[in-house]
Order: structure tokens, then sequence, then C-alpha cells
């Protein structure tokens, strides 16, 4: 069994409340669930109007189908207008 975990950090630009910051989230999360059925939370800078970090996981028998899996859902993350991507961080157990 191969776990991959990822950490997103992401600015919001033009977020002016905690409210609005959950709404561009949540759109995020919720095109990440549908299309890869991932696991996802925001898991720091719960209370920062303009920063979020999510945590993504992903469990499977091969690595390479993990790896694959995580990096697919990066790549459409970074095409999201309402988020900017500013750092990844990537564990396999």
């Amino acid at each position: 069994m191969v776990v991959g975990i990822v950490s997103l950090r992401f600015v919001i630009p033009g977020s002016h409340s905690l409210k609005d910051k959950r709404r561009r989230l949540r759109a995020v999360k919720d095109r990440l669930r549908a299309q890869f059925n991932l696991s996802i939370a925001e898991v720091d800078a719960q209370d920062v109007w303009q920063t979020a970090v999510l945590g993504l996981s992903a469990v499977g028998t091969d690595r390479a189908y993990v790896e694959g899996l995580l990096d697919q859902a990066i790549q459409m993350v970074r095409r999201q207008r309402d988020v900017t991507l500013v750092s990844v961080e990537k564990e396999f157990v």
C-alpha cells in the first residue's frame, strides 16, 4: 500500500474575508474531489484571509499511479483562476 500526501500553499488575491476565502477554497476542493476522488482538508492558515494550505491524500497499491494522480491534481490546481499556488510539498509513505 502506498499513501501519497501533498501540501499545497495558496495565495488568494482579492479575498477580503474568511467567508470569501472559504468560498473560493470550496470550489477548488469540490473540483478535486469530483475529478480525482482525493481526501482534502484545510490544514493550516485557517484564520488568514489571503493564505490557505490544503492537504491532499491518495491511497493505492502502486506508487507510480498515486504519484501520477497527485501530479494531475496539482496541474489542475495550477490552472485555477481564483487561487495562486505558491508551493507544493509531496511525501509518500
